[in-house]
Formats: C-alpha cells, sequence, structure tokens
C-alpha cells in the first residue's frame, strides 16, 4: 500500500481553497443616527417702550432720590415699573413716572367694552325722511308745518278762532281780531344761591417745623433747602397737614430722612433726624411730632428742610408764615 503523504504547505493550501467557498458572514450596519440641531432658546420679548414722562438712571442714582427730585412716592414708580427690588437699579435703566397706559394708579387696565359680533347696525334716518307706514308706502312727517288760508263761516269757525293766540285771522275774505291771550304767568324763580370761594389749587396751611434760626438758606445753585439750627433730641413737627410718603435712610447725603406729601404738586422733607418717629402710609397733622433732631450723615445736629413743588425744589421761606 503506498502512503501519499503530503506535504505542510500543499495541506495548508487545500485547507484554505476549502474555506474559501464558504461565504463571509455579512455584517448589517446600523443606520447613523441623524442628530437634529438643538431648538435654538427663544429670546425675551423685549421690554414694551414706557409711555408717557420717563427718567433714565445715571450713575450714583438711587430709587428714593430719583422719587424726591420727580416729585413721587417711590412705592409708586416701584408700582409703575414693576421692579422687585426697590434698592437694585441699573444704569441706563428707563423708569415709567406715571401709571403705564390704559391703567390707573393700582395697576388696573381699562379696556373699552367691545360691541358683540352679531350686533346689526343700521343708519339713523335724517329727520326730514319720510315715515313708512306699514303698508309700505311712505307717508307725510307726523310733524307738519301749520297750514293758513281762509274757512268758510260758522259759528264754530268762529268760535275756534277767537281761542288762537295772537295775530288775526280772515272768515271768508272779513279780517276777525282774535283775543288777546292771557297774561303769563309768572314763574317762580329758586332763590338765589350764594357762591362759595373756590379753594386755590396748592392752598396748603403751613408751619415752622422748628423754632431755631436758619443758619443756610435757599439757593438754587447749592441748597435746596434751609438748615435750621437745633439741639439734639428736640421734636421736629410737620410742616403741614399730609401723608408721610417715606421715612427711612436709603437716600445718600440726608440721613435719616421723612417725607410727606400734602397735596398733588407739594412734598416736605426733614432730613439728618436722630430717630424717625412715625411710618411710611401714615397721615399727620400739622405740627405733629414726626421726627427728632439729629445730626446723622452731616457733621452738627440741624434740620435740613426742603419743600418741592412738583419735585423741584422751592424757598420755604415764601411757604412758610413771617417770625
Amino acid at each position: 500500500m503506498t502512503v501519499v503523504r503530503l506535504r505542510p504547505l500543499v495541506f495548508v493550501a487545500l485547507l484554505a481553497g476549502c474555506a474559501s467557498n464558504v461565504p463571509a458572514p455579512v455584517e448589517q450596519s446600523r443606520p447613523t443616527p441623524i442628530e437634529l440641531p438643538a431648538k435654538a432658546k427663544e429670546a425675551p420679548p423685549p421690554a414694551p417702550a414706557p409711555g408717557g414722562p420717563t427718567y433714565t438712571v445715571k450713575k450714583g442714582d438711587t430709587l428714593y432720590a430719583i422719587a424726591l427730585d420727580q416729585g413721587h412716592d417711590y412705592k409708586d414708580i416701584v408700582a409703575w415699573n414693576g421692579l422687585e427690588n426697590p434698592n437694585r437699579i441699573l444704569v441706563g435703566q428707563v423708569l415709567r413716572l406715571s401709571p403705564p397706559d390704559g391703567s390707573n394708579a393700582t395697576g388696573v387696565v381699562t379696556r373699552p367694552i367691545a360691541a358683540p359680533a352679531n350686533l346689526e347696525v343700521r343708519p339713523v334716518k335724517p329727520v326730514d325722511a319720510p315715515v313708512a307706514s306699514s303698508s309700505g308706502a311712505s307717508t307725510e312727517m307726523l310733524k307738519r308745518d301749520p297750514k293758513g288760508g281762509k274757512v268758510p263761516y260758522s259759528p264754530e269757525a268762529l268760535e275756534r278762532l277767537r281761542k288762537v293766540e295772537g295775530g288775526k285771522a280772515e272768515i271768508a275774505g272779513t279780517p276777525i281780531a282774535t283775543v288777546s291771550s292771557p297774561a303769563p304767568v309768572a314763574a317762580v324763580e329758586p332763590p338765589p344761591v350764594t357762591p362759595q370761594p373756590a379753594v386755590a389749587a396748592g392752598a396748603i396751611e403751613w408751619s415752622w417745623p422748628l423754632s431755631g434760626a436758619i443758619t443756610v438758606p435757599f439757593s438754587e445753585g447749592s441748597s435746596k433747602g434751609v438748615d435750621i439750627a437745633a439741639k439734639p433730641g428736640e421734636p421736629i413737627g410737620a410742616a403741614a397737614s399730609g401723608k408721610v410718603v417715606y421715612a427711612g435712610s436709603g437716600l445718600r447725603g440726608y440721613g435719616k430722612l421723612v417725607i410727606i406729601r400734602h397735596s398733588s404738586d407739594y412734598l416736605s422733607a426733614y432730613a439728618h433726624a436722630r430717630e424717625i418717629l412715625v411710618k411710611e402710609g401714615q397721615s399727620v397733622t400739622r405740627l405733629q411730632k414726626i421726627a427728632e433732631v439729629g445730626d446723622t450723615d452731616t457733621d452738627h445736629p440741624k434740620l435740613h428742610f426742603e419743600v418741592r413743588f412738583r419735585g423741584v425744589p422751592v424757598d420755604p421761606q415764601k411757604y412758610l408764615p413771617p417770625r
């Protein structure tokens, strides 16, 4: 028996030839997922442009100073501008100085009532247009001009004509004087009304908040009010009746400060107090004790007193009684 010996290289070649007939496994490729672009973040809508008077915040401004200079309660400015923190305003920020359009001071928006969609609108007929009857035919106007002319004679016609007021009438061509109308009854006149004196706008009864001497007078260029000499702890009275719109120390250069609104036009300010004895929103009467003299944010005890008309400083001595 003849044994055929195959060399290793030939055997390997035979195995390779047999293996080549077996198909290679097909690897199924997965589709590459398509990455969708991320949704762009929607930019916040721009703030609506404020209507009415405005103020642009400058470096060093505070809301309390702006309110005093513009003659408003700082709480109103906070409400009109939707501010969350009255101590945080930004340079360049535009602040409303009046209620937003269509609202009042309380923020309630008012709009006209819209008519229903099914409301039928018809034009108004002119006065001189004839009125149509129920049958559709137009008739004469209900209001007619008086007709003139002659009427035939009869006792009834004569009696009717005698009742006509003024003028003359004719019966069958003969003029007949009519009976004159009776004398008119005198109308009862209402008793005369005594005119009441009108109260002038901004008429306020002013008093001096302190009895001390004026050490610094009012000056449009340097002093927005007057400085009144006083001792520490001396009582400060309200110069006129009104409502406290500010009580605090948030206004630079004024120390502990009280601001009272006396009318829609007038404010008064009391600065450098040692102690404040009233609260915001409190109503006070003339000469009521509102604070005590101090030296907060100044070099010596005194009262700095201001009167402002629509936010503009004015000379207090023109309003206070002479002494």
